[in-house]
């Protein structure tokens, strides 16, 4: 396939396939909705066209490259399988969500940095903010418990760069400036939308490329509705905070259930799986993060999300007569 398609990879590179679905996760849960609503309609193919865009645009300007190869279906990605660095890497251009939660409590130490007094909710910071975290649990990382999506300083990845899948010391530099080029980089688009680029999560992973040396690649999404807070810019202009991002269903999802604290306190994990998996979310919930998510696709790419009635029968078909990875 690499040959046929002639992808600028080594020749034994090893590859998948990618296919998203529109299944909507918040807290920690997956959520359905009634009549059979499996998830929100259109928001896979609009998170694959928002990350393609992104990554399109970090390639021209010279960023770095993406695990992305080829597209055959708004759904489906053929990817290069990277060795994923172990960070959530964290970008905050305004206080808000959890930090501000935390802000609010008298916290004034975020991944080691540290945090003037006196600002206000949904203010922009002074300054671009890298918040990492842990993706996934790691041990043995003294100072680092053991727990997935822990905060970390940059002087607990310097220290234990190879357990945190680092090459060197050097690409703890190179990452946090790929993740400050692509935060602003699209922060700059968003604002000629009039949209409001408010925090992000970047992942990178390392490839090998064709000569056969290893480079540090975005990998997973970038600048999507689930990655990414975006507001309104007229609305925050008049003092109010317009989500195009999945907080709308954070929010959706705390102001309809009598009991929003089984969602933040995760003491209560047993009860939130349980009001996952026993109530189906109202149809016009649904419908309301579906309109959210084409209408910032929309905006950001500039070209309408074509929905398909039959995706799956789509994506085998050109699979199998196009590429010849199904019998």
């Amino acid at each position: 396939l690499i040959a046929e398609k002639g992808y600028e990879v080594a020749p034994d590179a090893p590859l998948a396939i990618m296919v998203i679905s529109d299944r909507i996760s918040a807290f920690e849960c997956i959520w359905q909705g009634e009549g059979g609503m499996r998830g929100v309609p259109g928001k896979g193919a609009a998170l694959n066209a928002i990350s393609n865009h992104w990554f399109e645009q970090f390639r021209e300007q010279g960023l770095a490259d993406s695990h992305i190869l080829d597209i055959p279906h708004p759904f489906v990605w053929i990817v290069q399988k990277a060795r994923p660095v172990m960070i959530e890497a964290i970008c905050r251009q305004y206080i808000t969500g959890s930090m501000w939660r935390a802000y609010s409590k008298g916290e004034r130490d975020f991944c080691g940095i540290q945090i003037a007094d006196g600002l206000e909710k949904d203010q922009k910071l002074p300054e671009l903010l890298i918040t990492p975290s842990t993706k996934g649990v790691l041990t043995g990382i003294p100072g680092v418990p053991e727990q997935d999506d822990v905060n970390i300083t940059r002087d607990d990845i310097y220290n234990n760069y190879q357990a945190f899948n680092f090459n060197s010391v050097d690409d703890i530099t190179l990452y946090e400036k790929l993740l400050s080029e692509g935060f602003n980089l699209i922060s700059d688009a968003l604002a000629e939308l009039d949209q409001i680029f408010v925090d992000t999560k970047f992942e990178f992973g390392y490839v090998t490329d064709k000569n056969g040396n290893e480079k540090l690649i975005y990998m997973d999404e970038v600048g999507t509705p689930d990655s990414s807070r975006i507001w309104d810019g007229p609305s925050y202009r008049e003092g109010k905070v317009i989500e195009n991002s999945k907080e709308v269903f954070r929010q959706l999802l705390l102001n309809h259930f009598p009991e929003p604290d089984i969602l933040l306190d995760k003491n209560r994990m047993e009860e939130r799986y349980a009001l996952a998996r026993d109530n189906e979310l109202p149809a016009d919930m649904m419908m309301a993060v579906s309109e959210t998510y084409l209408g910032i696709a929309e905006k950001i790419t500039g070209e309408k999300i074509q929905l398909s009635d039959n995706p799956k029968a789509e994506i085998i078909e050109i699979l199998r007569d196009q590429y010849g990875l199904i019998d």
